[in-house]
């Protein structure tokens, strides 16, 4: 059990949306201003995760505007909740951030980390995680990220391959090392769990997914799941169960947060498209000729995100069909509480001596990393299985690990 143990959330991207809404949530509950509705966890009493009330949180971005000032630009929270939080948010400001422009061209900042090299950005977060933990008396730390989506990277090359290779390209400064890479490094060095809830390329190194493995640092990503894909991969099941061919399915989203800016680069928005469109042609087992998906950068719907999709089946005697699906989503709201459950759960891995990539914690992903490559699963109600098989196994073992007279 983690007790009344403190648990530091070191976020890459702490004064973005996603992250000021779980700040501002976990302290309004704290108050007893909001209830648990939407942490998936809430009810996973007595399975070792850390409490809500144990969570402190610090990170690194590339805007210097303290949290309460943050969360009011995001304009994600009502004026009554603002109100509450803003003395605690008013105090937070975020550590200057690794950054590279040439990964991610339209999120540009003041706040940049002014090491000159790759190795001196690794040895300035890793700094950072040090100094958090002291500073606020932490038990323990894990590291979240969510950065805006970076550019693709060529995993195949060399330098990615192994811990020794990823070394020495550090120090020849491989200029295709992104900063979501250095965040990952700088986190699995040291053993500290790590997510990545970006499409960002960064723990699935090859060379890090063998150094997690030597580090003892359990991780999981990539690219959260919350909205349209969640949809997806709750319906592509049942039409496959019930035998209707899905001829075509066309996705489109619009959005206007800084996560919308970030994808209006046609790089970053390449690699957000990959991967949400992992996930249908698996749980099928047949490829979509037809599937179609598309971001929209639509600056007046804020954080106020809209998803349409349109599926064409057919079903028996060749009968044509269609689903038309429109998801009215507050993106912040539905990624925040994934966030907080799995820095909850990625501690909990931690405690337990699992490292690498955590399988169970496939079902908060677009695209689910595994071990060892093997086959992920993308149907949500299986990974919610999944998930919940994880947990419960935790608490067999320390069933199991008591004395007779107390087991019984």
């Amino acid at each position: 059990m983690a007790g009344n143990e403190r648990l530091g959330v070191a976020v890459v991207g702490l004064g973005g949306a996603v992250a000021t809404t779980a700040v501002a949530g976990m302290e309004l509950l704290r108050r007893g201003r909001v209830d648990t509705r939407g942490l998936p966890l809430a009810d996973a009493k007595g399975l070792g995760l850390v409490e809500y009330g144990e969570l402190t949180f610090g990170g690194w971005d590339l805007f210097e505007d303290d949290l309460a000032h943050a969360a009011r630009n995001h304009a994600v929270l009502t004026e009554a909740q603002l109100e509450a939080v803003a003395p605690t948010l008013g105090r937070m400001r975020p550590w200057p951030a690794a950054s590279n422009a040439k990964f991610c061209k339209n999120v540009i900042g003041t706040a940049e980390k002014k090491a000159r090299t790759l190795r001196e950005q690794v040895r300035a977060i890793r700094d950072d995680l040090a100094r958090f933990k002291q500073d606020q008396k932490l038990d323990r730390v894990v590291v979240v990220n969510l950065a805006s989506t970076e550019k693709a990277v060529d995993l195949t090359r060399p330098q990615f391959a192994t811990p020794e290779a990823f070394e020495k390209a550090l120090d020849a400064n491989d200029p295709d090392i992104g900063p979501a890479m250095l965040y990952a490094y700088a986190a699995i060095v040291d053993g500290i769990p790590f997510a990545n809830f970006t499409p960002s390329v960064a723990a699935d190194v090859p060379a890090l997914l063998l150094l997690a493995k030597r580090t003892g640092a359990p991780i999981a990503g990539k690219d959260g799941k919350t909205g349209q894909t969640l949809l997806k991969t709750v319906l592509a099941p049942a039409l496959r169960d019930r035998a209707l061919h899905v001829d075509g399915w066309y996705s489109t989203n619009i959005l206007g947060n800084r996560d919308g800016e970030a994808l209006n680069d046609p790089a970053s928005k390449q690699n957000k498209l990959d991967t949400k469109g992992a996930a249908l042609d698996s749980i099928l087992g047949y490829k979509v000729q037809d599937h179609v998906v598309q971001i929209q950068y639509y600056r007046p719907r804020g954080d106020n995100k809209e998803a349409w999709d349109n599926i064409d089946v057919t079903g028996f005697l060749g009968q044509p069909m269609q689903l038309k699906l429109n998801f009215l989503c507050k993106d912040s709201i539905l990624a925040a509480p994934l966030v907080v459950e799995l820095a909850r759960t990625l501690d909990l891995a931690k405690r337990r001596g699992e490292c690498g990539v955590i399988d169970a914690l496939g079902c908060f992903f677009k695209a689910p990393m595994s071990q060892d490559g093997e086959p992920v699963e993308h149907a949500m109600a299986e990974q919610q299985r999944r998930l919940m098989a994880w947990l419960g196994a935790g608490r067999a073992r320390q069933v199991e690990r008591l004395p007779e007279r107390i087991r019984g």
